[in-house]
């Protein structure tokens, strides 16, 4: 919120993970190429780390210390993972077992099901040395070689750098120096000349917009994809404000998991086109761009735009959904250093149902907010802005206004409170539900703001039922009731208005800045100025009234204490503030419905 008051109000750390980045070192999955799942191109300079030993010629019971080392001071590298392996084929998996010496910075990892096989990082710190022991095999081959991959940022890596030959004593000698397996070459990418356009959309290419009905060329604010089958292909165009990334998914479903997912990520003032896939609801991984081909980009005025193409059927991918099934298509944007991706800053734009992409072009609606969490929000301001305030409002000020008027059978104020407090609790209670329905159970994402709303739905309940059971208003015991009541109540509505805060800028909902904040700040001054104002006409009156009995002036009834002025100042006041607490609630409502 341009405000931050969320930050006053929580202090649940907010997620910047990055995808896919394996600062922890847990970089297993990269045993067999030991190329990162970073998505950039293996450098071709030499590295800023060596491999040494402290022996070339071992016996059965040596141990060889191994050790990382920059090549020159002032330098360091992020990451690395290191094996052994037999010098006469390097593209074998590894052999014997490493010892750690430090193992606050080094970790043993298995590969090929052998346990401590390898050697990684355990964080993105900078290092400038790495000691290991290794431990030979039995048997072992006659000559061994040290392999590593040495990161020096995300983005800039070095792969299978190859270390000092360590031979078993009278070995033969090694009859050819192996070549380890060269990392294939990616494809090209070119730049392009021009802004994407909408001026085909629904006619030759199917779109999705955000704002609607905008075009990238004249509005640099504009999320759009566009795609196009081509034959056994179909061409994806992808442009959208941010200095970080741009993003489709195709899922199965409206939740982010187990996705076909598309990345243009900035990079050092360039564009880097990436595939990735999800597995549940884990950091998408970096995949080949081997799937995709005739990769162009564009980067100016914090504007990221790219476009590719790829085949409708990819069968020797299964990371990749063929394309001539529907699908959700959902639209992210976020934060990228050094090409690591972190978590999308907002709600991810999603279609409002599945798409075909193989069918005919159309122009596609979607939302970056569900159904269920905007009609959560909006009963919860129609419960915590208009009912709950201006039923507490007429009980608290309007007793003596209406003295003996009743509707129903009861005095008017009490009907009125306890009809608004009703709708209150009913509007709490639905919006309460909503957001498990959408969710499916309990969000771990949501911060403090779902633990809030389980405080203010008790509390609401808990209302109602002190209704039921208090005490004769002649009783001896009814301030107690008076007391709690009043205190349960404003109690709810202070963690209300937190809730309401915090709920406005969560992803799912995530009401523009910083007007949403404004807004409800003009709120609460205007309903606490109300308050203050009708608590000052009520001590006047009372100071009067006092005055009158001092004076021993007959006084036959309290209601006769009020001057009539009085009462129509009352009224007009109330008329005021209604009016006023309508067109905030309405504003936020417009609000919702435009996320």
């Amino acid at each position: 919120m341009g405000l931050h008051i969320r930050d006053l109000l929580t202090v649940l750390s907010i997620f910047v993970e990055s995808i896919a980045a394996y600062g922890n070192g847990q970089v297993a999955v990269a045993c067999d190429s030991m190329i990162p799942k970073h998505g950039s191109i293996v450098q071709k300079s030499p590295s800023p780390a060596i491999i040494t030993v402290d022996k070339n010629v071992i016996n059965a019971s040596d141990q060889i210390r191994v050790t990382l080392t920059v090549r020159q001071s002032g330098t360091s590298f992020q990451g690395f993972f290191l094996q052994a392996r037999d010098a006469a084929d390097l593209n074998v998996g590894p052999l014997g077992t490493f010892t750690l010496i430090d193992d606050k910075n080094t970790q043993l990892l298995t590969c090929a099901d052998v346990k401590d096989s390898a050697v990684s990082h355990t964080s993105s710190s900078g290092k400038h040395t790495v000691e290991v022991l290794w431990n030979p095999p039995s048997p072992k081959p006659d000559h061994i070689q040290f392999l590593a991959t040495i990161v020096q940022k995300f983005n800039i890596y070095w792969v299978k750098l190859r270390g000092p030959t360590v031979s078993q004593i009278n070995a033969p000698p090694l009859s050819k120096q192996p070549t380890p397996e060269s990392p294939p070459t990616l494809p090209t990418t070119s730049r392009l000349t021009k802004p994407f356009n909408a001026t085909d959309c629904g006619e030759k290419k199917s779109c999705l917009r955000n704002p609607t009905g905008c075009d990238p060329e004249l509005d640099r604010l504009c999320f759009f994809l566009s795609f196009t089958v081509q034959g056994s292909s179909v061409f994806f165009e992808l442009s959208g404000p941010s200095n970080g990334y741009i993003s489709f998914a195709l899922s199965d479903d409206k939740w982010m998991g187990d996705d076909d997912i598309y990345l243009c990520v900035v990079n050092d003032q360039s564009v880097q086109i990436n595939p990735a896939h999800s597995t549940g609801r884990s950091h998408p991984i970096l995949n080949s761009q081997f799937p995709i081909n005739g990769m162009a980009w564009r980067f100016e005025d914090g504007v990221t735009q790219c476009s590719f193409r790829r085949n409708i059927r990819l069968p020797e991918y299964s990371e990749r959904f063929d394309l001539d099934r529907q699908y959700y298509i959902f639209l992210a944007e976020g934060k990228a250093v050094n090409g690591r991706i972190h978590k999308h800053h907002h709600q991810p734009l999603i279609t409002q149902g599945k798409v075909n992409l193989h069918g005919s072009p159309k122009e596609l609606k979607g939302s970056r907010s569900p159904g269920y969490i905007k009609a959560h929000g909006s009963l919860m301001f129609i419960a915590w802005i208009t009912t709950a305030n201006i039923g507490v409002i007429v009980a608290r000020f309007f007793k003596s206004v209406w003295p003996t008027t009743t509707m129903f059978g009861q005095k008017i104020w009490f009907q009125v409170h306890r009809i608004l407090m009703a709708a209150t609790v009913l509007f709490t209670c639905i919006g309460f539900i909503l957001p498990f329905l959408y969710r499916g159970g309990w969000s771990h994402f949501a911060g403090v703001h779902p633990y809030f709303g389980c405080m203010i739905l008790t509390l609401v309940i808990l209302q109602p039922i002190m209704a039921i059971f208090r005490p004769n208003p002649c009783a001896a015991r009814r301030y107690l009731f008076n007391w709690l009541h009043w205190a349960t109540g404003t109690f709810a509505r202070i963690i209300a208005v937190g809730s309401i805060f915090l709920g406005m800028d969560l992803p799912a909902l995530d009401l523009r800045n910083p007007w949403d904040t404004l807004v409800m700040v003009g709120f609460i001054v205007w309903h606490v100025a109300a308050e203050l104002i009708l608590e000052a006409h009520n001590y006047i009156i009372t100071s009067k009234a006092r005055k009158r009995e001092e004076d021993k002036m007959e006084i036959m009834d309290s209601s006769e204490l009020i001057d009539p002025q009085g009462h129509r100042l009352k009224m007009m006041i109330l008329t005021i503030y209604i009016c006023g607490n309508l067109t905030f609630l309405i504003t936020l409502l417009v609000g919702i419905s435009l996320t």
